[in-house]
């Protein structure tokens, strides 16, 4: 929803790289730049003038005219200047002293209340809750029908003793239900209220009135985050007539201008406390607005990228995993092992979304939004059409059986092979990696690899050089491969002589002196 934003301030920042110092002109043309930015993005304009008026205050000052790097220090104010417009620090729900909780959400119809309720209730379940959803929208055809349908999906109780379609009073439902969840001792209530395709007063005061009836905990305003500039009227319109605690924004996986939804927390007052960003009910997470900053920044989000893997690693399936890469070569590590590797993966998500948390993906949207989930589907049809012989060493895989595999999983034989020549290379460089070896072609950093293993070719080339035929000569040449024998035997940090070591007239590269700098 963002990529429109990240880009302009992509190229934005970009100008500002490569200079020494800021003058008031850059600043004016950095800020006119952002400036169109975010009007571009649908931000609300009184928003956006704040917005300048901070950066601009803040650009001007000590703190990027004394600064090392003038162009980064800008772009860390605009981030934390971000990181305000979207509430500053993350908000966390609200649990009541004595159960059950009660959640209520409202919105207008169509802002995907009902579809909300069953994530919420699958997030708070995956944090040891035991939810309860309660239908007290009687007044949208099949709206009871649709909630006890996402219930059922998402595994978590529900509760709609009246039919709907018009039929029922929603008060008494949502009265009714704070005494059922107590008798099935379920800690937390989801109230789904109707919604309306506008602001009107019938609206209004069915919400209050179920407000008033079960007290809750906390008003959720549910908002599309596709709406535009009306969100922003129409999270005003509810907070003075019914009044919500925090804000969840639907839809953030459309391609619309996200702008107005950044809006949303300046001009009411209240954070954004989830975030929903696509149809499946596991995509949902809370709202950080340091990440969000983040992510419109292009620096990426990979706070979220590791909770996310903890969540859906097994640490004793990591362990094993990581002990059969450290074998010889990796030759443990089978195809088995490559299957349930890549199963892990997809557990956490659209393999798209992943990447795009990577710091730097920004760069590579084009390449990202053209990857091809069904391709790991397709890799693992070939790998489960090997018998369990082949999948465990895959070098006896000769032609007629490539043949035969390509013919079970409906692929090209091109295709068998090219997986498992990809599955050795991929082998060699994790093992490598696992044993500490690093990245092949890094350079000698300790923990990285390539130092050592360079090292050794090089002494062996130099066995293999003409020795001179001056005595005098020759003994002085030993006598210096005697020298850096022991000075790499020493194991020094980047491949240099260890401390103690060091002639009397040895100097560091320029280049490591830059870096040390």
């Amino acid at each position: 929803m963002f990529d429109t934003l990240s880009d302009r301030l992509a190229a934005t920042f970009k100008n500002l790289r490569g200079k020494g110092r800021l003058s008031e002109a850059d600043i004016d043309a950095t800020a006119r730049e952002i400036r169109i930015a975010l009007l571009e993005a649908d931000v609300a304009l009184p928003v956006v003038r704040s917005f300048i008026k901070q950066v601009k205050e803040r650009a001007t000052g000590v703190e990027v005219s004394q600064a090392l790097n003038p162009a980064q220090q800008v772009i860390k104010i605009v981030n934390e200047e971000l990181i305000g417009i979207l509430g500053g620090e993350t908000r966390r729900l609200r649990f009541a002293k004595t159960a059950p909780t009660v959640i209520m959400l409202a919105g207008l119809q169509g802002a995907g209340k009902t579809t909300l309720a069953g994530k919420l209730g699958l997030w708070l379940k995956g944090q040891g809750h035991s939810p309860l959803l309660v239908a007290c929208d009687l007044q949208r055809p099949n709206a009871v029908t649709q909630l006890s349908v996402v219930a059922d999906r998402a595994g978590v109780a529900f509760y709609g003793p009246q039919p709907g379609n018009g039929v029922g009073d929603p008060v008494q439902v949502a009265k009714d239900s704070i005494e059922f969840a107590r008798t099935k001792m379920y800690d937390v209530v989801i109230v789904d209220t109707a919604g309306r395709l506008g602001i009107d007063q019938e609206l209004m005061q069915q919400a209050a009135d179920i407000r008033d009836a079960v007290s809750p905990d906390e008003v959720l305003f549910v908002v599309d985050a596709m709406i535009g500039q009306d969100a922003v009227n129409t999270a005003e319109a509810f907070r003075d007539g019914v009044g919500f605690d925090g804000v969840v924004l639907s839809k953030l996986d459309g391609d619309a201008r996200g702008g107005a939804a950044l809006s949303i927390a300046h001009v009411t007052g209240k954070q954004i406390m989830f975030a929903s960003n696509g149809e499946k009910l596991d995509d949902f997470d809370a709202f950080h607005p340091d990440r969000m900053a983040s992510r419109i920044l292009g620096m990426g989000d990979m706070l979220s990228l590791i909770e996310k893997a903890q969540q859906t690693f097994d640490e004793e399936e990591a362990a094993k995993m990581a002990s059969k890469l450290a074998s010889k070569k990796g030759q443990e590590f089978t195809l088995d092992d490559f299957l349930a590797q890549m199963d892990q993966v997809r557990r956490m998500g659209s393999i798209s979304k992943l990447l795009g948390m990577l710091p730097g993906m920004g760069q590579m949207k084009e390449q990202i939004a053209n990857i091809d989930e069904r391709d790991v589907d397709r890799m693992a049809a070939i790998i489960k059409s090997m018998t369990p012989a082949e999948r465990q060493d895959p070098t006896i895989i000769n032609g007629s059986r490539r043949a035969r595999i390509a013919k079970g999983s409906g692929a090209e034989v091109s295709a068998v092979k090219g997986l498992v020549e990809r599955f050795f290379e991929a082998r060699k460089m994790m093992s490598r990696m696992a044993q500490g070896g690093g990245m092949p072609g890094m350079p000698g950093i300790p923990g990285m690899g390539g130092g050592p293993g360079r090292q050794k070719k090089q002494v062996k080339q130099a066995k293999g050089k003409r020795k001179s035929g001056n005595p005098m000569k020759r003994k002085a040449e030993e006598q210096a491969a005697a020298e850096r024998r022991e000075q790499a035997q020493a194991g020094g940090a980047f491949g240099l002589p260890a401390a103690g070591q060091t002639p009397k007239d040895f100097e560091l590269p320029d280049e490591f002196k830059k870096f040390m700098s």
